[in-house]
């Protein structure tokens, strides 16, 4: 069951690497076209919730942050035994909690860096890390398995 927590631990020094190598190699505010004009870097910083809600919140994220991790860590470990899918997407989710919570800690901000534009509606997505991205995957993961729990417990039944 302990395996699962290495998800987590990856997530976490992935996106604090990438974090470090954007802060230590490009300027705020600089950019880095990769596909033009779809998908580049842009070193940004967010004081706030996701697409930058609640600036300056500081101590209301960390309570959220640390509520949610405690939260994640309790239903691993009561719910998640013989659930690879529902424990992958709380350690996805664990990961980038924690990920960016290292951030607001220890810069008093969140470093973004990945941008993408949707050329079919020509959205311009917010920045985002890859925290981000995994909070992301697991919160549809775990929609995921929300949807076909039934389907896969009754499997395992038979």
């Amino acid at each position: 069951m302990y395996k699962y927590y290495g998800i987590a631990i990856f997530v976490i020094i992935l996106d604090q690497l990438s974090k470090w190598s954007v802060v230590k190699n490009m300027h705020y505010g600089e950019s880095i076209t990769l596909l033009d004009p779809y998908f580049g870097l842009y070193s940004h910083r967010n004081r706030g919730a996701a697409w930058g809600m609640l600036q300056g919140q500081f101590w209301l994220f960390a309570l959220v942050t640390l509520v949610v991790i405690a939260g994640i860590i309790y239903y691993y470990h009561k719910e998640g035994k013989g659930k690879p899918l529902f424990q992958v997407s709380l350690m996805l989710l664990l990961g980038g909690a924690i990920g960016n919570f290292i951030d607001r800690v220890f810069r008093g901000e969140v470093v973004d860096f990945v941008h993408v534009i949707i050329p079919v509606i020509n959205y311009d997505f917010p920045i985002f890390n890859i925290a981000d991205a995994s909070l992301t995957i697991g919160v549809i993961l775990l929609i995921m398995y929300m949807l076909f729990e039934d389907k896969l417990t009754k499997k395992k039944v038979k």
